[in-house]
C-alpha cells in the first residue's frame, strides 16, 4: 500500500499561529486544524503546502521547515507539518473552512484541534513562547491588531 502525505501549514505572524475551523467533511466540521492537504503524485511536500494554502486561504506562502514527527491519519495517509511564511495576501476561508483565527501561544487551547494536529500545535506554541520573532515567517504588509483575538467570532475573511 502506498502512503500519501497530507501536509499541514503552521503559518505564523506576529507571534500568532493561524488556526482554521473545518466546515467539511461532516465528521470534522467545527474542529480546528492547521490548513493544508494531500500532496499530489509527482508533487513535493513543500510544493503541495504552497498549493494547498493558495487554494484554501487565497495566499502566497513559502514552505520553511518541516517539524519533527509524522502522524497517521488512516492507513494510507500520514500528516507532516511544515512552518510556512506568508508572502502575500490575507488569509480567508475559501475551501473546507468557515473561520480563521490568529492565536497567541496562550490561546492555543481555546479551540478544539483535530487530534493529529495537537503535537505540532504544541511544538509551534513552544517555539512562539521561546522566541516569537524567530517563529514568524516573513510576513509582509500591515497587521490590524484589532482583529487578532479569539473573541472575534465567525467572520469569514478576517482582517489581520
Amino acid at each position: 500500500m502506498t502512503v500519501r502525505v497530507v501536509v499541514g501549514g503552521a503559518l505564523c505572524r506576529d507571534g500568532r499561529l493561524l488556526a482554521a475551523r473545518r466546515s467539511a467533511p461532516p465528521e470534522l466540521a467545527g474542529r480546528w486544524e492547521l490548513p493544508g492537504g494531500k500532496a499530489e503524485p509527482g508533487e513535493s511536500v513543500p510544493e503541495a503546502l504552497v498549493r494547498e494554502l493558495r487554494e484554501e486561504l487565497g495566499v502566497e506562502t513559502e514552505a520553511l521547515e518541516r517539524l519533527p514527527g509524522e502522524w497517521p491519519l488512516r492507513p494510507d495517509l500520514v500528516l507532516h507539518v511544515w512552518t510556512a511564511g506568508l508572502l502575500s495576501g490575507e488569509p480567508a476561508p475559501l475551501e473546507d473552512h468557515d473561520e480563521l483565527r490568529w492565536l497567541r501561544p496562550d490561546e492555543l487551547d481555546s479551540v478544539d484541534w483535530l487530534d493529529q494536529d495537537r503535537p505540532a500545535v504544541e511544538e509551534i506554541g513552544r517555539r512562539l513562547r521561546s522566541s516569537p520573532d524567530q517563529a514568524d515567517g516573513p510576513a509582509r504588509g500591515p497587521v490590524d491588531g484589532t482583529a487578532n483575538g479569539p473573541a472575534d467570532g465567525p467572520t469569514g475573511a478576517r482582517a489581520l
